[in-house]
Protein backbone atom coordinates (compact mmCIF):
# COMPACT_ATOMS: atom_id res chain seq x y z
CA UNK A 1 0.00 0.00 0.00
CA UNK A 2 1.49 3.97 -0.80
CA UNK A 3 2.09 6.12 1.71
CA UNK A 4 0.27 8.51 -0.10
CA UNK A 5 -2.16 10.63 1.25
CA UNK A 6 -5.77 11.10 0.30
CA UNK A 7 -5.29 14.46 0.39
CA UNK A 8 -2.16 13.93 -1.57
CA UNK A 9 -4.02 11.97 -4.27
CA UNK A 10 -7.01 14.30 -4.52
CA UNK A 11 -4.28 17.03 -5.54
CA UNK A 12 -2.12 14.77 -7.94
CA UNK A 13 -5.16 14.06 -9.58
CA UNK A 14 -6.61 17.39 -10.02
CA UNK A 15 -10.28 16.32 -7.96
CA UNK A 16 -11.42 14.27 -5.75
CA UNK A 17 -14.34 13.08 -8.66
CA UNK A 18 -11.21 12.22 -10.83
CA UNK A 19 -9.28 10.30 -8.69
CA UNK A 20 -12.24 8.34 -7.70
CA UNK A 21 -13.68 7.55 -10.81
CA UNK A 22 -10.05 6.33 -12.08
CA UNK A 23 -8.69 4.53 -9.23
CA UNK A 24 -8.38 1.16 -9.16
CA UNK A 25 -10.13 -0.99 -6.32
CA UNK A 26 -8.77 -4.48 -7.35
CA UNK A 27 -11.49 -7.66 -7.25
CA UNK A 28 -10.18 -9.97 -4.33
CA UNK A 29 -11.63 -13.14 -3.17
CA UNK A 30 -11.74 -14.96 0.50
CA UNK A 31 -11.01 -18.14 1.84
CA UNK A 32 -14.59 -19.11 0.93
CA UNK A 33 -15.48 -21.00 -1.77
CA UNK A 34 -17.24 -19.45 -4.83
CA UNK A 35 -19.85 -21.95 -5.12
CA UNK A 36 -20.44 -25.17 -2.82
CA UNK A 37 -23.13 -26.46 -5.43
CA UNK A 38 -24.08 -23.30 -7.59
CA UNK A 39 -24.70 -20.06 -6.88
CA UNK A 40 -28.09 -20.21 -7.83
CA UNK A 41 -29.30 -22.87 -5.51
CA UNK A 42 -27.49 -21.44 -2.84
CA UNK A 43 -29.57 -18.52 -2.96
CA UNK A 44 -32.80 -19.90 -3.43
CA UNK A 45 -31.80 -21.93 -0.16
CA UNK A 46 -32.16 -18.72 2.31
CA UNK A 47 -35.78 -18.58 1.20
CA UNK A 48 -37.00 -21.53 0.80
CA UNK A 49 -35.00 -24.11 3.33
CA UNK A 50 -31.90 -23.27 5.31
CA UNK A 51 -28.53 -21.59 4.35
CA UNK A 52 -25.37 -21.23 6.29
CA UNK A 53 -22.71 -18.32 5.70
CA UNK A 54 -19.91 -17.62 6.49
CA UNK A 55 -18.75 -14.39 7.38
CA UNK A 56 -15.78 -14.61 9.14
CA UNK A 57 -13.46 -13.20 6.58
CA UNK A 58 -15.05 -10.24 4.20
CA UNK A 59 -14.96 -7.63 6.73
CA UNK A 60 -12.95 -5.51 8.84
CA UNK A 61 -13.07 -5.28 12.33
CA UNK A 62 -12.35 -2.82 14.66
CA UNK A 63 -12.14 -3.65 18.82
CA UNK A 64 -12.53 -0.77 21.20
CA UNK A 65 -12.38 0.31 24.77
CA UNK A 66 -11.53 2.88 27.20
CA UNK A 67 -13.84 4.57 29.66
CA UNK A 68 -14.37 7.71 27.38
CA UNK A 69 -14.68 5.56 24.34
CA UNK A 70 -18.76 6.14 24.31
CA UNK A 71 -18.99 9.65 24.54
CA UNK A 72 -16.43 9.72 22.03
CA UNK A 73 -18.66 7.58 19.55
CA UNK A 74 -21.44 9.60 20.94
CA UNK A 75 -19.63 12.63 19.35
CA UNK A 76 -19.36 11.59 15.94
CA UNK A 77 -22.39 9.95 15.70
CA UNK A 78 -26.53 10.61 15.29
CA UNK A 79 -26.81 7.71 17.27
CA UNK A 80 -28.24 7.40 20.86
CA UNK A 81 -26.26 5.45 23.57
CA UNK A 82 -28.54 6.18 26.06
CA UNK A 83 -30.00 2.61 26.46
CA UNK A 84 -26.69 0.98 24.86
CA UNK A 85 -25.56 -1.90 26.95
CA UNK A 86 -23.74 -5.16 26.53
CA UNK A 87 -25.55 -7.72 25.07
CA UNK A 88 -26.94 -5.34 22.52
CA UNK A 89 -25.60 -3.90 18.82
CA UNK A 90 -26.71 -1.03 17.10
CA UNK A 91 -26.19 -0.37 12.92
CA UNK A 92 -23.80 2.51 13.70
CA UNK A 93 -23.67 5.68 11.07
CA UNK A 94 -21.77 8.96 10.68
CA UNK A 95 -22.15 11.77 9.31
CA UNK A 96 -20.45 14.75 7.98
CA UNK A 97 -20.82 18.38 8.68
CA UNK A 98 -23.22 19.03 6.09
CA UNK A 99 -25.51 15.93 7.53
CA UNK A 100 -24.44 13.37 4.60
CA UNK A 101 -23.74 10.14 5.33
CA UNK A 102 -19.65 8.59 6.04
CA UNK A 103 -20.43 5.17 6.33
CA UNK A 104 -22.79 2.64 8.67
CA UNK A 105 -21.28 -0.61 10.10
CA UNK A 106 -22.31 -2.84 13.41
CA UNK A 107 -21.52 -2.21 16.89
CA UNK A 108 -21.61 -5.50 18.92
CA UNK A 109 -21.54 -4.72 22.68
CA UNK A 110 -19.77 -7.75 23.94
CA UNK A 111 -19.18 -7.88 27.66
CA UNK A 112 -16.70 -10.86 27.45
CA UNK A 113 -14.22 -9.37 24.97
CA UNK A 114 -11.25 -7.47 26.06
CA UNK A 115 -12.21 -4.53 24.74
CA UNK A 116 -15.90 -4.47 25.46
CA UNK A 117 -17.14 -3.43 21.80
CA UNK A 118 -16.13 -4.17 18.13
CA UNK A 119 -17.22 -2.39 14.86
CA UNK A 120 -17.37 -4.29 12.40
CA UNK A 121 -18.04 -4.12 8.04
CA UNK A 122 -16.42 -2.25 5.30
CA UNK A 123 -13.11 -0.07 6.16
CA UNK A 124 -15.25 3.00 5.21
CA UNK A 125 -16.35 3.84 8.52
CA UNK A 126 -14.17 2.26 10.71
CA UNK A 127 -11.43 4.19 9.43
CA UNK A 128 -13.46 7.27 10.52
CA UNK A 129 -13.99 6.00 13.85
CA UNK A 130 -10.17 4.72 13.83
CA UNK A 131 -9.06 8.23 13.29
CA UNK A 132 -11.36 9.81 15.91
CA UNK A 133 -10.28 7.72 18.19
CA UNK A 134 -6.37 8.20 18.17
CA UNK A 135 -7.10 11.81 17.94
CA UNK A 136 -9.09 11.77 21.07
CA UNK A 137 -5.81 9.44 22.70
CA UNK A 138 -3.33 11.95 21.92
CA UNK A 139 -5.63 14.52 23.19
CA UNK A 140 -5.97 12.52 26.60
CA UNK A 141 -8.32 10.93 26.66
CA UNK A 142 -8.90 6.69 27.75
CA UNK A 143 -9.97 5.39 24.41
CA UNK A 144 -7.73 2.79 22.45
CA UNK A 145 -8.28 0.32 19.27
CA UNK A 146 -7.37 -2.88 17.76
CA UNK A 147 -7.72 -3.67 13.86
CA UNK A 148 -7.86 -6.28 12.34
CA UNK A 149 -8.22 -6.41 9.07
CA UNK A 150 -10.36 -8.61 6.33
CA UNK A 151 -8.67 -12.00 5.46
CA UNK A 152 -7.05 -10.62 2.49
CA UNK A 153 -5.60 -7.78 4.16
CA UNK A 154 -4.23 -9.88 7.37
CA UNK A 155 -1.97 -12.28 8.63
CA UNK A 156 -2.98 -14.91 10.40
CA UNK A 157 -6.60 -16.25 11.31
CA UNK A 158 -9.46 -13.66 12.50
CA UNK A 159 -10.10 -13.43 16.20
CA UNK A 160 -13.77 -14.92 15.74
CA UNK A 161 -15.57 -17.47 13.41
CA UNK A 162 -18.97 -15.74 12.64
CA UNK A 163 -21.89 -18.18 11.22
CA UNK A 164 -24.85 -16.73 9.76
CA UNK A 165 -27.91 -19.30 9.82
CA UNK A 166 -30.65 -18.43 8.15
CA UNK A 167 -34.01 -19.27 6.34
CA UNK A 168 -37.45 -20.72 7.13
CA UNK A 169 -36.21 -23.81 8.45
CA UNK A 170 -33.12 -22.45 10.58
CA UNK A 171 -35.50 -22.67 13.71
CA UNK A 172 -35.97 -26.58 12.79
CA UNK A 173 -32.10 -26.26 12.66
CA UNK A 174 -31.15 -24.64 15.73
CA UNK A 175 -34.05 -26.66 17.87
CA UNK A 176 -32.09 -30.05 16.84
CA UNK A 177 -28.86 -28.41 17.35
CA UNK A 178 -30.13 -27.26 20.99
CA UNK A 179 -31.88 -29.89 21.77
CA UNK A 180 -35.12 -27.79 22.21
CA UNK A 181 -36.44 -24.33 21.15
CA UNK A 182 -33.77 -21.78 20.41
CA UNK A 183 -34.18 -19.06 23.32
CA UNK A 184 -36.23 -16.12 22.18
CA UNK A 185 -34.03 -12.98 21.54
CA UNK A 186 -34.66 -9.51 19.92
CA UNK A 187 -33.77 -8.37 16.67
CA UNK A 188 -30.02 -7.01 17.40
CA UNK A 189 -29.76 -8.66 20.48
CA UNK A 190 -26.93 -10.91 21.36
CA UNK A 191 -27.81 -13.98 22.96
CA UNK A 192 -25.68 -17.32 24.80
CA UNK A 193 -25.67 -20.41 23.44
CA UNK A 194 -23.60 -23.59 22.96
CA UNK A 195 -23.29 -25.54 20.23
CA UNK A 196 -20.83 -28.76 19.98
CA UNK A 197 -19.90 -28.28 23.70
CA UNK A 198 -18.54 -24.31 22.75
CA UNK A 199 -19.94 -21.44 24.25
CA UNK A 200 -21.45 -19.37 21.62
CA UNK A 201 -22.82 -15.64 21.19
CA UNK A 202 -25.63 -14.97 18.80
CA UNK A 203 -27.11 -11.82 17.39
CA UNK A 204 -30.31 -12.10 15.99
CA UNK A 205 -30.60 -10.74 12.70
CA UNK A 206 -30.58 -11.85 9.00
CA UNK A 207 -27.98 -10.85 6.26
CA UNK A 208 -30.74 -11.68 3.62
CA UNK A 209 -33.89 -10.64 5.71
CA UNK A 210 -34.95 -13.88 6.76
CA UNK A 211 -34.56 -15.23 10.26
CA UNK A 212 -31.66 -16.79 11.49
CA UNK A 213 -28.87 -15.82 13.68
CA UNK A 214 -25.04 -14.53 13.26
CA UNK A 215 -23.30 -17.05 15.88
CA UNK A 216 -19.72 -16.02 16.82
CA UNK A 217 -16.53 -17.44 19.12
CA UNK A 218 -13.31 -17.82 19.16
CA UNK A 219 -11.45 -18.98 16.04
CA UNK A 220 -9.87 -21.83 17.32
CA UNK A 221 -13.72 -23.48 17.77
CA UNK A 222 -14.63 -22.46 14.22
CA UNK A 223 -14.38 -25.96 13.02
CA UNK A 224 -16.12 -27.83 15.73
CA UNK A 225 -19.03 -25.48 15.71
CA UNK A 226 -19.15 -25.52 11.15
CA UNK A 227 -19.62 -29.29 11.86
CA UNK A 228 -22.00 -29.14 14.53
CA UNK A 229 -24.55 -27.21 12.15
CA UNK A 230 -24.07 -29.03 9.00
CA UNK A 231 -24.67 -32.16 10.86
CA UNK A 232 -28.23 -30.65 12.17
CA UNK A 233 -28.91 -28.75 9.41
CA UNK A 234 -28.30 -32.21 6.88
CA UNK A 235 -32.56 -33.17 6.91
CA UNK A 236 -33.47 -29.81 6.55
CA UNK A 237 -31.50 -28.92 3.12
CA UNK A 238 -28.82 -26.91 4.70
CA UNK A 239 -26.70 -25.42 2.37
CA UNK A 240 -23.19 -23.81 2.30
CA UNK A 241 -23.26 -20.34 0.51
CA UNK A 242 -20.29 -19.38 -1.30
CA UNK A 243 -18.66 -16.08 -2.12
CA UNK A 244 -20.78 -15.22 -5.04
CA UNK A 245 -24.24 -15.88 -3.97
CA UNK A 246 -23.81 -13.95 -0.73
CA UNK A 247 -22.90 -11.29 -2.45
CA UNK A 248 -26.09 -10.62 -3.03
CA UNK A 249 -27.63 -10.77 -0.05
CA UNK A 250 -27.74 -6.98 0.47
CA UNK A 251 -30.29 -7.06 -2.34
CA UNK A 252 -33.04 -8.89 -0.52
CA UNK A 253 -32.20 -7.22 3.28
CA UNK A 254 -32.08 -4.25 1.72
CA UNK A 255 -28.73 -2.70 2.92
CA UNK A 256 -26.62 -1.22 0.88
CA UNK A 257 -23.21 -2.12 1.39
CA UNK A 258 -20.86 0.95 0.25
CA UNK A 259 -22.66 4.12 0.22
CA UNK A 260 -20.23 6.63 -0.34
CA UNK A 261 -18.13 8.40 1.46
CA UNK A 262 -19.30 12.13 2.57
CA UNK A 263 -15.27 12.93 3.49
CA UNK A 264 -14.81 15.96 1.14
CA UNK A 265 -15.74 18.99 2.68
CA UNK A 266 -14.10 20.73 4.84
CA UNK A 267 -14.66 19.71 8.08
CA UNK A 268 -12.80 16.70 7.43
CA UNK A 269 -9.66 18.08 5.90
CA UNK A 270 -7.04 16.63 8.49
CA UNK A 271 -8.77 13.40 8.02
CA UNK A 272 -8.03 13.36 4.33
CA UNK A 273 -4.53 14.12 5.44
CA UNK A 274 -4.21 11.00 7.58
CA UNK A 275 -6.02 8.38 5.43
CA UNK A 276 -4.13 6.41 2.73
CA UNK A 277 -5.61 7.24 -0.40
CA UNK A 278 -5.70 3.75 -1.21
CA UNK A 279 -8.01 3.32 1.45
CA UNK A 280 -10.85 5.66 0.07
CA UNK A 281 -11.72 3.02 -2.91
CA UNK A 282 -13.17 3.84 -6.35
CA UNK A 283 -16.62 5.07 -8.09
CA UNK A 284 -18.54 3.27 -11.23
CA UNK A 285 -21.20 3.43 -12.84
CA UNK A 286 -23.11 6.23 -15.17
CA UNK A 287 -23.77 8.67 -12.40
CA UNK A 288 -21.07 11.78 -13.20
CA UNK A 289 -20.65 15.37 -11.80
CA UNK A 290 -17.79 17.36 -11.33
CA UNK A 291 -18.92 18.29 -7.91
CA UNK A 292 -18.26 15.41 -5.61
CA UNK A 293 -20.80 16.47 -3.23
CA UNK A 294 -23.46 15.22 -6.05
CA UNK A 295 -22.43 11.55 -5.04
CA UNK A 296 -23.54 12.62 -0.99
CA UNK A 297 -26.06 10.83 0.57
CA UNK A 298 -27.35 11.10 4.02
CA UNK A 299 -28.82 8.70 6.12
CA UNK A 300 -32.77 9.31 5.21
CA UNK A 301 -31.57 8.64 1.33
CA UNK A 302 -30.80 5.41 2.53
CA UNK A 303 -33.05 4.07 5.08
CA UNK A 304 -30.76 4.89 7.66
CA UNK A 305 -33.16 7.46 9.60
CA UNK A 306 -34.27 4.92 12.11
CA UNK A 307 -31.07 5.50 13.48
CA UNK A 308 -30.83 8.59 14.13
CA UNK A 309 -31.62 10.36 17.87
CA UNK A 310 -31.31 14.25 18.13
CA UNK A 311 -31.28 13.20 22.12
CA UNK A 312 -27.15 14.28 22.01
CA UNK A 313 -24.86 16.82 20.30
CA UNK A 314 -23.17 15.55 17.53
CA UNK A 315 -20.75 16.22 14.55
CA UNK A 316 -23.17 17.68 11.83
CA UNK A 317 -26.19 17.37 14.00
CA UNK A 318 -27.40 20.70 12.83
CA UNK A 319 -27.50 19.73 9.26
CA UNK A 320 -29.26 16.74 9.86
CA UNK A 321 -32.36 18.12 11.38
CA UNK A 322 -32.79 19.47 8.37
CA UNK A 323 -32.55 16.94 6.16
CA UNK A 324 -35.26 15.39 8.46
CA UNK A 325 -37.92 17.83 7.76
CA UNK A 326 -37.70 17.64 4.54
CA UNK A 327 -35.85 13.86 3.33
CA UNK A 328 -35.45 14.47 -0.57
CA UNK A 329 -34.78 11.11 -1.61
CA UNK A 330 -35.77 7.39 -0.26
CA UNK A 331 -34.36 3.98 -0.48
CA UNK A 332 -36.08 1.78 -3.13
CA UNK A 333 -35.76 -1.34 -4.70
CA UNK A 334 -35.60 -1.34 -8.61
CA UNK A 335 -36.64 -3.85 -11.01
CA UNK A 336 -35.46 -4.48 -14.45
CA UNK A 337 -36.87 -5.35 -17.50
CA UNK A 338 -35.64 -8.61 -18.15
CA UNK A 339 -35.70 -7.47 -22.46
CA UNK A 340 -33.45 -4.67 -21.83
CA UNK A 341 -31.41 -6.94 -19.35
CA UNK A 342 -31.03 -9.51 -22.60
CA UNK A 343 -30.39 -6.96 -24.90
CA UNK A 344 -27.55 -5.78 -22.84
CA UNK A 345 -26.31 -9.73 -22.34
CA UNK A 346 -27.36 -10.28 -26.18
CA UNK A 347 -24.98 -7.27 -27.33
CA UNK A 348 -21.50 -8.96 -26.24
CA UNK A 349 -22.48 -11.45 -28.64
CA UNK A 350 -23.44 -9.11 -31.84
CA UNK A 351 -20.92 -7.36 -34.54
CA UNK A 352 -20.45 -4.01 -32.82
CA UNK A 353 -19.92 -2.11 -29.62
CA UNK A 354 -21.44 -3.60 -26.77
CA UNK A 355 -23.32 -2.59 -23.69
CA UNK A 356 -21.45 -2.11 -20.70
CA UNK A 357 -20.27 -6.10 -19.30
CA UNK A 358 -23.21 -7.36 -16.98
CA UNK A 359 -21.88 -9.52 -14.86
CA UNK A 360 -24.51 -12.60 -12.43
CA UNK A 361 -24.90 -12.61 -9.56
CA UNK A 362 -23.86 -8.98 -9.19
CA UNK A 363 -22.74 -6.25 -10.74
CA UNK A 364 -20.20 -4.10 -9.29
CA UNK A 365 -17.47 -2.59 -10.86
CA UNK A 366 -15.88 -0.35 -8.21
CA UNK A 367 -16.26 -0.10 -4.26
CA UNK A 368 -18.95 2.49 -4.95
CA UNK A 369 -21.35 1.48 -8.03
CA UNK A 370 -23.44 4.72 -8.19
CA UNK A 371 -25.47 4.40 -11.82
CA UNK A 372 -27.72 6.91 -12.80
CA UNK A 373 -31.80 7.25 -12.19
CA UNK A 374 -33.74 8.70 -15.18
CA UNK A 375 -37.62 9.63 -15.01
CA UNK A 376 -39.09 11.83 -18.15
CA UNK A 377 -35.49 12.33 -19.08
CA UNK A 378 -34.57 13.85 -15.89
CA UNK A 379 -32.11 12.47 -13.18
CA UNK A 380 -34.38 11.36 -9.74
CA UNK A 381 -31.68 9.00 -8.02
CA UNK A 382 -28.98 6.58 -7.89
CA UNK A 383 -28.79 2.76 -8.38
CA UNK A 384 -26.12 1.26 -6.24
CA UNK A 385 -25.78 -2.28 -6.08
CA UNK A 386 -27.21 -4.28 -8.88
CA UNK A 387 -27.65 -8.14 -9.31
CA UNK A 388 -29.29 -11.22 -9.88
CA UNK A 389 -31.91 -13.73 -7.65
CA UNK A 390 -32.48 -16.19 -8.40
CA UNK A 391 -35.34 -17.44 -6.14
CA UNK A 392 -37.36 -14.41 -8.13
CA UNK A 393 -35.79 -14.47 -11.45
CA UNK A 394 -35.31 -11.03 -11.49
CA UNK A 395 -32.59 -8.50 -12.02
CA UNK A 396 -33.10 -6.11 -9.41
CA UNK A 397 -30.89 -2.95 -7.85
CA UNK A 398 -31.14 -0.95 -4.65
CA UNK A 399 -31.36 2.98 -5.19
CA UNK A 400 -32.19 6.16 -3.44
CA UNK A 401 -34.67 7.99 -5.53
CA UNK A 402 -36.65 11.28 -5.31
CA UNK A 403 -39.80 10.76 -2.72
CA UNK A 404 -42.42 12.10 -5.19
CA UNK A 405 -41.34 9.14 -7.63
CA UNK A 406 -43.85 6.34 -6.16
CA UNK A 407 -43.83 2.53 -6.30
CA UNK A 408 -45.02 1.04 -9.31
CA UNK A 409 -43.01 4.06 -11.43
CA UNK A 410 -41.29 2.85 -14.26
CA UNK A 411 -37.77 4.53 -14.50
CA UNK A 412 -34.90 4.36 -16.46
CA UNK A 413 -31.20 2.72 -15.18
CA UNK A 414 -28.10 3.96 -17.35
CA UNK A 415 -26.06 1.43 -17.52
CA UNK A 416 -22.45 2.18 -18.83
CA UNK A 417 -20.06 4.97 -18.70
CA UNK A 418 -19.65 8.44 -20.39
CA UNK A 419 -16.79 9.79 -20.33
CA UNK A 420 -15.58 5.77 -19.51
CA UNK A 421 -13.38 5.57 -16.97
CA UNK A 422 -9.59 4.44 -16.86
CA UNK A 423 -10.19 1.55 -14.18
CA UNK A 424 -9.03 -1.79 -15.13
CA UNK A 425 -12.64 -3.24 -13.90
CA UNK A 426 -14.27 -1.40 -16.74
CA UNK A 427 -14.28 -2.16 -20.22
CA UNK A 428 -12.88 0.38 -22.71
CA UNK A 429 -15.38 0.01 -25.40
CA UNK A 430 -18.54 -0.21 -24.44
CA UNK A 431 -21.91 2.22 -25.12
CA UNK A 432 -24.05 3.42 -22.69
CA UNK A 433 -27.59 2.15 -22.52
CA UNK A 434 -30.77 2.62 -20.80
CA UNK A 435 -32.75 0.05 -18.62
CA UNK A 436 -35.98 0.28 -17.92
CA UNK A 437 -36.94 -0.51 -14.16
CA UNK A 438 -39.71 -0.70 -12.05
CA UNK A 439 -39.60 1.50 -8.56
CA UNK A 440 -40.47 -1.28 -5.75
CA UNK A 441 -40.07 -0.96 -2.24
CA UNK A 442 -36.98 -2.13 0.06
CA UNK A 443 -36.46 -4.73 1.26
CA UNK A 444 -38.72 -5.94 -2.25
CA UNK A 445 -40.03 -8.94 0.12
CA UNK A 446 -42.88 -8.36 2.57
CA UNK A 447 -41.36 -10.16 5.26
CA UNK A 448 -38.48 -8.62 5.64
CA UNK A 449 -39.99 -5.22 5.88
CA UNK A 450 -42.09 -6.32 8.14
CA UNK A 451 -42.20 -9.21 10.31
CA UNK A 452 -38.70 -9.15 10.03
CA UNK A 453 -37.84 -6.58 12.62
CA UNK A 454 -40.79 -7.39 14.94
Amino acid sequence: MTSESLAQAITRAGSAVELLRNQNWPAFTFPVAPEFTNWRDEQRSWSTTVALMDQSHHMTQLFLGGSDLLPLLESVSPNTFATFRPGVAKQLISVNEGGYLIGDGILFYNEDAPEGLVLIGHHILIDWIRYNVEKGAAAGKDVHHRLEPNSHMRQGPPTFYRYELQGPRADEVMEKLFGGPPPEVKFFHIGDFEIAGRAVKGLRHGMAGQPGFEFFGPWADNEAVLEAILDAGAEFDIRRVGAKAYSATPLESGWVPTPFPAVFDDDLAEYREWLPAARIGSVAGSHYSTDIRDFYMTPYDLGLGRSVRFDHDFHGRAALERHAEAPRRRKATLLWNAEDVASVVRSQLEPGTPAKFLDFPKARYGLYQMDDVRHDGESVGISTDAGYIAFDQLYMSLATIDVDVADGTEVEVVWGEDPISSKDSVDQDHRQVTIRATVAPAPYHEWARTVYRA
